[in-house]
């Protein structure tokens, strides 16, 4: 059995050093990569839509997005994320444990220590 090759990036693609030439999956080509470019949704990232309100007064506070897998909650999580320049951290409530929350929580902490907001999701 061969070493486990290290995290180069935060995707499989990059992991495997094949980032920009690699035949990417359907659902990675047409994801978002802007709030604007989102589908639907116009009551809440419309012109006149809540979180647009938020984010043109930088004060997003608590969400809770919910809905069945695949309609776009941890994109439009990580979107809103990119937009306010907060870190994001994506955690799945299925495979995560407590000391996986004990270690965001605590790197979060740390980061608004530093002076740095925080965003983390929960699936």
């Amino acid at each position: 059995m061969s070493p486990k090759r290290p995290r180069q990036g935060a995707t499989l693609f990059a992991a495997a050093g094949m980032e920009q030439d690699a035949p990417h999956p359907l659902p990675d080509k047409l994801r978002p990569r802007t709030l604007s470019e989102v589908v639907g949704q116009d009551h809440i990232l419309g012109p006149n839509g809540a979180l647009t309100r938020m984010l043109a007064t930088r004060t997003l506070g608590s969400l809770i997005f919910w809905g069945p897998p695949g309609t776009g909650k941890t994109t439009v999580a990580r979107l809103l994320a990119d937009a306010t320049e907060l870190h994001f951290e994506q955690i799945s409530a299925v495979f995560s444990g407590v000391a996986d929350l004990k270690k965001v929580f605590d790197a979060a902490r740390a980061r608004r220590e530093m002076g740095k907001v925080n965003a983390s999701v929960r699936r």
